[in-house]
């Protein structure tokens, strides 16, 4: 869960513009991911939480070891305060995920 450095604060526009590119990488050079949202907590508007699904573990693992990944985590890393990266799975699902429109 990326957080926006308080005291380094580079703007909610260039650390939505960073991500947005991260993602759109994500989704167009590795295979198994199909979406990919960034939320921002209203009481703490420093507070970023970014997730997505991926078609299996396996894929998720070759985005993660992936040399383009390493490269857009340090692009990205001078915005943030911190970078906690988790591996979740899915307990209850309702809809159909994220829509873009």
């Amino acid at each position: 869960m990326p957080q926006q450095a308080e005291g380094d604060d580079p703007g909610e526009a260039e650390f939505a513009a960073a991500w947005q590119e991260f993602a759109n990488w994500s989704l167009s050079a590795i295979a198994g991911a199909s979406w990919a949202v960034l939320l921002q907590d209203l009481s703490r508007s420093n507070r970023f939480v970014s997730f997505g699904p991926w078609a299996s573990l396996d894929h998720m693992e070759a985005w993660r070891s992936h040399p383009g990944f390493a490269e857009r985590v340090a692009e990205v890393r001078p915005l943030i305060e911190r970078l906690e990266p988790s591996t979740l799975e899915v307990v209850v699902e309702i809809g159909s995920g994220p829509k873009n429109g």
